[in-house]
């Protein structure tokens, strides 16, 4: 079957990197299929989405350039298993960002596609971040605060908060879904919470085509 794979940012190299990253984290590779995801979730998956699926379609053409790699979801659905901490410590579920659009990131300081990204990941959020829209980048690093937090403030990513999840559940959940191949891994999930689109690997997220696909799903 024809796969569509990851490119942009920042180079083939950091894909192989990304691809190593997978088979550590337990997955084959770090390509999705073309024909899209969320293959076979069923008519539960339509009722409680009834928007998400023509959302999806109408992205498609801002699926281009930088973010070539996203994939469209074919049956969008919420992803209510999927659970992180907070900046404060205490759990959260995706309903928690209930109206607004997310971008949901997973990443780990010991996965080098993560650690290049996560400059652009923050730009995105300080010029497109609102009551209507946030970047949220969960890290995975086993252990304590400290390692991520040394990371982001090395880096200057200031505009981030800290969601966090040591156990590597959210990432598990996320493979059991069949959204998740390795790291970095990105949902883009509508302002009612339904996924619309994903892709394995780095992107440019303060590229153009990023902000023009965000503005696609937001409406502005």
């Amino acid at each position: 079957m024809t796969t569509k794979k990851p490119f942009g940012l920042p180079s083939v190299k950091l894909i192989a990197i990304a691809a190593v990253a997978g088979v550590v984290a337990g997955a084959a590779a770090v390509y999705v299929k073309e024909t899209g995801i969320g293959n076979g979730v069923g008519d539960s998956a339509s009722a409680e989405c009834p928007l998400a699926k023509e959302r999806a379609a109408n992205l498609a053409p801002l699926m281009k350039g930088q973010v070539a790699a996203m994939v469209a979801a074919n049956e969008p659905r919420k992803l209510s298993a999927v659970t992180f901490n907070g900046p404060d410590g205490k759990p959260l579920k995706l309903d928690h960002f209930a109206g607004k659009t997310v971008l949901l990131n997973l990443w780990a300081t010991w996965c080098v596609p993560c650690r290049e990204e996560m400059p652009a990941l923050n730009m995105l959020e300080k010029e497109m971040g609102s009551e209507k829209f946030e970047v949220v980048t969960v890290n995975i690093d086993s252990g304590d605060d400290e390692k991520p937090k040394t990371f982001l403030a090395e880096t200057g990513v200031d505009a981030l908060q800290l969601y966090r999840d040591n156990t590597i559940g959210v990432f598990n959940s996320l493979k059991k879904e069949g959204l998740a191949f390795g790291l970095p891994v990105t949902l883009l999930l509508d302002d009612e919470g339904c996924l619309i689109s994903a892709m394995n690997g780095p992107a440019a997220w303060d590229s153009e085509d990023a902000k023009a696909l965000i503005k696609g799903v937001i409406g502005s």
